[in-house]
């Protein structure tokens, strides 16, 4: 497969005009178009890229080196845990470089707020392989995940499918310092996601349809999934999908839609919620293997910080988060609003502030 590069020259001017509408700032949509840039290291769904589009939201953090035991499927981390910790002091709150990342970790932060809890945000980091090391060496200390996608990033021969299992399976898989607390109902997956033209051309329905054309087509998406289980050497191995070509665009953003809108791109690694799905009438390829596996929205915190008031501050946050309602509120995000406005009002909205 050969790989040409980045997208974002050819779309910079097209992306600027999305972006004024969708805008991923927690500012101003004017302020994301003006710092989209492409991804430099996915999804998972989701999928996180390494160079973030600098969100007037968020603030870079630092990085380091990762390794955790998550919480039981059906309730909160130990007491002893939390007793392990101490005081909660304050949280400092990271999230990838996405907006629906960002948007989760003001949601987090909300929440805290709403019980006094003293919250520092440091978001729109960047991919996983940033932002886990800056949690393990305390520069961050809590962030919104994806369960499936984490869960591969520990154990890379983890074959966990279904919601619990996957939850189950982080468990044995988090190194030591790291739990994370109840997870969510709503799960926001990686998909391949072509235009309706090009399923009609190639009468395309499921990733096993896309197999025998993959080689005439450009695939889009971050810059890591060349490299992640999850992304083409997995589809490779699970559907013997090798795309002609593979653009560099973003974590599922406004890059790898306008790809696909312009055509510089065929297929395209979009996120599940992503509202740009309906809106520009694409068309989302079946997985009937389940190559991309459950991916429910959790919080995975330093064991030190997960006291119980921070720990049903955020179990209370996940039990409301749906896969309907976080839809809902990236429209408002893709709209122009921010994503600190979006979450407060949301947090209010559901009685949780």
């Amino acid at each position: 497969m050969k790989r040409t590069g980045t997208i974002f020259t050819a779309l910079a001017a097209g992306t600027a005009l999305l972006l004024t509408a969708c805008g991923s700032s927690s500012d101003s949509a004017a302020s994301s178009a003006s710092s989209a840039a492409p991804a430099a290291s996915s999804s998972e769904a989701p999928a996180a890229s390494a160079s973030s589009p600098a969100s007037a939201s968020s603030s870079a953090s630092a990085s380091s080196s990762a390794e955790s035991t998550p919480a039981d499927s059906s309730s909160a981390p130990s007491s002893s845990a939390a007793a392990a910790g101490g005081t909660t002091g304050t949280i400092k709150i990271g999230s990838a470089n996405f907006p629906e990342a960002v948007l989760l970790g003001e949601i987090y932060a909300s929440v805290l707020e709403a019980k006094g809890i003293k919250v520092e945000r440091n978001l729109n980091i960047g991919s996983r392989e940033t932002y886990l090391p800056a949690l393990q060496d305390g520069s961050i200390d809590l962030l919104p995940e994806y369960s499936g996608t984490l869960l591969q990033y520990f154990d890379k021969a983890a074959t966990a499918v279904s919601s619990e299992d996957v939850y189950t399976a982080l468990g044995a898989a988090l190194p030591a310092t790291l739990t994370v607390l109840k997870q969510s109902d709503a799960q926001d997956k990686d998909s391949v996601t072509v235009t309706k033209e090009i399923a009609e051309k190639y009468k395309l329905k499921s990733l096993e349809d896309l197999a025998a054309v993959s080689g005439d087509l450009t695939y889009g998406g971050p810059a890591e999934i060349e490299q992640r289980p999850s992304g083409l050497p997995g589809l490779k191995a699970t559907y013997g999908i090798v795309f002609g070509d593979f653009l560099v665009t973003d974590a599922g953003g406004p890059l790898t839609v306008n790809g696909l809108i312009n055509k510089q791109i065929d297929a395209g690694d979009i996120f599940t919620t992503d509202p740009s799905i309906l809106d520009n009438g694409f068309v989302v390829l079946d997985d009937p293997k389940n190559f991309f596996t459950a991916q429910n929205i959790l919080p995975l915190i330093n064991k030190t910080k997960a006291t119980p008031e921070v720990t049903d501050a955020l179990n209370a946050a996940s039990a409301k988060i749906t896969t309907k309602a976080l839809t809902e509120l990236l429209k408002k995000v893709y709209a122009g609003a921010s994503e600190a406005d979006v979450a407060k009002a949301w947090v209010t909205e559901v009685g949780l502030s």
